[in-house]
């Protein structure tokens, strides 16, 4: 699952750049502020939404819900391990120290 949501992640975020790149900005109708007749008056000076800010909000809370819902499971504790089972099989053995001979005191030559 987390793999299908990462996957998920990383195509809305990319198709959130696209969709971002491709509006227009803000001050490409500059004139329309300063009351040309290309202002849309009925929805006041900003204009009514277009279907690419429609479609940026929605990729937007999409890329929103994914990362916290990858977060929230990267947070819970995992229910496996690699180490799951590994003692179990066989019982673990130490090795043999090897033998220790007593220091015997050399005597001395006459």
């Amino acid at each position: 699952m987390t793999i299908a949501l990462t996957i998920l992640h990383v195509v809305v975020s990319l198709f959130l750049i696209g969709v971002v790149l491709l509006q227009s900005g803000k001050g490409a109708e500059m004139g329309a502020s300063f009351g040309s007749s290309g202002s849309q008056s009925v929805f006041g000076a900003g204009g009514g939404t277009s279907f690419l800010s429609k479609l940026t909000t929605s990729a937007a809370v999409i890329f929103m819900l994914t990362s916290l819902t990858l977060a929230y499971i990267s947070g819970q504790p995992s229910s496996s391990s690699m180490m799951s089972g590994k003692g179990k099989s066989a019982p673990v053995q130490t090795p043999a120290a090897p033998p220790v001979t007593p220091a015997v005191p050399s005597q001395p030559q006459k």
